[in-house]
């Protein structure tokens, strides 16, 4: 039986990655593929992500690249931290 992700483990995924880069950002090849996902579903999280404030994406030389925010981070520490409580 295949176990699919779900929709906040895919966002867990994406900031973690993104977090992960630090203040230099993450170029969206490199997001592709840490997160493990097609370039179409890729653009419909990172647009929910950019709108809720949890990402920036900054255009660099016709790149983009993702830059985690405060918002952001806290995010991903109240979502770490509900997984350790579940887990326990």
């Amino acid at each position: 039986m295949v176990v699919y992700r779900t929709s906040m483990q895919i966002v867990a995924d994406l900031l973690v990655a993104t977090d992960q880069c630090g203040q230099q950002g993450i170029k969206t090849t490199s997001l592709l593929s840490k997160a493990n996902l097609s370039h179409s579903r890729l653009e419909k999280f990172v647009s929910n992500l950019t709108g809720a404030g949890l990402v920036n994406k900054i255009e660099y030389d016709g790149k983009n690249v993702f830059v985690i925010t405060p918002k952001g981070r806290q995010y991903l520490d109240h979502v770490n931290y509900n997984y350790n409580y579940a887990s326990n």
